[in-house]
């Protein structure tokens, strides 16, 4: 989990990427080993299991319990897991990328010279403080000088194109129901706090993080020159309006389905929804291309945007601007900033005690701003042609699984099966990295210039995005940087994304044998593969096309299913008094459950002859099961666990582990567990 938390690139809901699995679900049990130090395979230490804890009670604690122990989360996490690990052994090959790419060489290739000089320009933080909030006085001067709201259109298009979430999202998506074509895309944002629920909910946590929203809002002003007056009535008119737009906007489980996200509409009909916002000026400062038609997410959220305008005074709403703009800013102001963004976002809402290092932060920023170029160089280092071909392999055999799993599902009728097999046939697999990379000759990066390379790169990021509506689809591109460690399903492409970050150990490792392997990065293959028919995913056809493939019954019939699900994890609590939302996290937990099934399914054909009988007292199935749930060992912050609880997606990894085994009789019968063991589920679910 980032230091600090991060801002939304955009607020367009991105059902294109479609599910992160950064730990697979995987399942418990009780191995046949004694020792407590048995371990799971080749590899540099042997793993230590929790002796005290039966894996067929809790096979979470089982295998992770003496890790937490001793690995608590450093001063600069809010969270702190295998995944952690594995992502700060890549931010330090990308820190010797960038260091050896960051010597003032003018003899550099060329991207080499970019990603180095705008490395070395973040980690100037001597000329950064020397600046001061100069650099971005052209901005704070744009937003002061309008004279009237009808300015205000091409004034937020500016603030849009340099990162500042300010009013609405907008952005390119490929058609929902034809996904051969990409259009523009408007979508409900503005706000300051990670949802909406956050302005909403009455309860005194709430309330608190309310209070302590307004108290960083009214600093952050004052940090850019505002009395403390005008900086505490200026906080309070920051928080009214946004949640005035908290209001009208669609909550996060609403949004899951794509159905309640497609409003087509022509320029004249969304004129007429937001008669007090000029679209034509928006877009005139865009220089967008030509966009006939755009889906308008949310309506209702549009016009109550489009009111809010209406109903509030001019310096109310530059007020509005001004805080957006410095909250978007804030990672590449002086110290200041940089401190009291973190003392809210990072240490009140996520509860991490340390900023991060500066290095950390501008590698970051690097690979979120030039990250194909830093990610072709972190591959030749550190992706070796066999990690490509062997994860290929594991792909293929998982998706032989998932055919053969749909081919004989009792409760699907022909006619759905078959159209679910011919959506299976069409999901692309990328591995690694982009076939074409990126091309950033066009960005200006400037050495010594932190803010401005930091505001031209969104610039880019942003026209490059506008630049794709009327033009043919690129089903090359990727949704996330060869250096990152995640994976995910794009429903609109119909296609399943590794990038190299991720194929690293413990995720992925040579050294190990396939039972490991397929436990940990091949349920992450059966989880993204799942996607394409989970709730949201079942709804795109195998064009990437928003269609009805369903029978009424074998719809039903999953429905019946996925409420299974969505109410075991219901039960589940978060933190303190604080149950998860299973609708929320439906999506993932089906994966979760379906991808272990079909990884499970891949070791008991494609590979269980090639698989050596025991290892450090373990059965292939037992490696299979231990090899993913030590991939989800984690310790989280009380604060980070709330947050996630009400904003993310995905459940807490002691339950993606354990709700799953639970779930899995394939799990029962590798560690002995008999009836009545917690790890067993008298009613099981499943849907895949």
């Amino acid at each position: 989990m980032p230091r600090e938390m991060p801002r939304k690139m955009s607020a367009i809901p991105r059902l294109a990427i479609a599910a992160a699995c950064l730990a697979a679900a995987v399942a418990p049990g009780a191995p046949s080993h004694a020792a407590e130090h048995a371990g799971t395979g080749a590899g540099p230490a042997p793993w230590k299991f929790d002796t005290s804890v039966s894996p067929c009670d809790d096979f979470y604690q089982h295998v992770c319990g003496v890790w937490m122990k001793e690995n608590p989360i450093p001063p600069d996490q809010a969270a702190w897991g295998r995944t952690n690990e594995l992502s700060e052994g890549n931010r330090e090959k990308l820190r010797q990328i960038l260091a050896a790419a960051s010597a003032d060489d003018p003899h550099r290739p060329a991207e080499q010279r970019q990603i180095g000089d705008f490395y070395a320009s973040c980690m100037d933080e001597k000329a950064v403080e020397a600046k001061g909030i100069a650099p971005l006085q052209p901005e704070l001067a744009r937003i002061a000088a309008v004279k009237s709201k009808a300015e205000l259109p091409p004034l937020v298009g500016r603030l849009h194109q340099i990162g500042a979430d300010v009013l609405f999202g907008f952005s390119s998506e490929q058609d929902f129901k034809n996904a051969t074509a990409v259009m523009a895309i408007a979508s409900q944002g503005g706000l300051g706090l990670p949802d909406r629920d956050f302005y909403l909910k009455g309860d005194p946590k709430s309330a608190e993080q309310r209070a302590a929203y307004a108290g960083h809002v009214e600093r952050m002003l004052a940090l850019a020159g505002e009395t403390a007056a005008q900086a505490h009535a200026d906080a309070a008119v920051v928080l009214e309006l946004e949640t005035a737009l908290a209001r009208a906007a669609l909550d996060a489980v609403s949004r899951r389905n794509p159905a309640n996200l497609y409003h087509k509409m022509s320029r004249r009909e969304l004129a007429a929804l937001t008669p007090a916002f000029d679209w034509d000026g928006y877009l005139a400062a865009l220089q967008a291309p030509p966009m006939p038609e755009i889906n308008v997410t949310e309506p209702a959220f549009l016009q109550a945007m489009d009111r809010l305008i209406a109903a509030n005074d001019l310096p109310r709403l530059q007020t509005y601007l001004r805080w957006h703009l410095l909250h978007a800013a804030a990672g590449v102001l002086p110290a200041a900033f940089v401190d009291e963004s973190f003392a809210f976002y990072g240490r009140t809402l996520a509860g991490a005690k340390e900023l991060q290092p500066r290095w950390k932060r501008c590698v970051a920023m690097t690979d979120g701003a030039l990250g194909e170029a830093l990610g072709k160089v972190y591959v030749a280092q550190a992706f070796p042609p066999e990690a490509k071909a062997r994860t290929r392999a594991m792909v293929a055999a998982i998706e032989k699984s998932l055919q053969t799993d749909v081919t004989t599902l009792s409760w699907m009728t022909p006619a759905t099966r078959q159209q679910a097999l011919a959506k299976l046939h069409l999901i692309a697999n990328k591995v690694g990295y982009p076939e074409v990379w990126r091309d950033y000759g066009k960005l200006e990066i400037v050495r010594g210039d932190a803010l401005g390379n930091a505001l031209r790169a969104r610039v880019f990021e942003f026209a490059r995005q506008l630049g794709k509506i009327g033009r043919p689809l690129d089903r090359g591109e990727w949704g996330m940087t060869p250096p990152t460690v995640n994976a995910y399903y794009n429903p609109l492409m119909n296609d399943i994304n590794f990038p190299a970050g991720i194929l690293q150990p413990p995720a992925f490792d040579l050294a190990r044998d396939d039972a490991y392997n397929l436990g940990a990065i091949g349920v992450v293959i059966g989880h993204e593969l799942t996607h394409g028919f989970d709730d949201s995913g079942r709804q795109f056809d195998g064009h990437g096309n928003l269609a009805d493939w369903w029978t009424p019954a074998d719809a039903k019939e999953f429905e019946q299913r996925a409420t299974c699900i969505a109410d075991q994890y219901s039960g589940y609590t978060a933190v303190g008094d604080l149950k998860l939302n299973g609708r929320l996290t439906l999506g993932e937990n089906v994966a979760d459950n379906g991808g272990a099934r079909i990884a499970f399914m891949a070791l008991k054909t494609d590979y269980k002859g090639n698989l050596p009988a025991a290892v450090d007292g373990l059965t292939p199935e037992q490696r299979f099961f231990v090899g993913g749930a030590q991939l989800n060992c984690e310790n989280r912050s009380p604060e980070i666990e709330r947050l996630l609880a009400l904003t993310n997606p995905h459940s807490p990894h002691r339950y993606r582990v354990d709700g799953v085994a639970a779930n899995m009789p394939e799990f029962r019968r590798a560690f002995g567990c008999q009836a009545g063991a917690r790890m067993v589920r008298p009613n099981a679910c499943r849907v895949w």
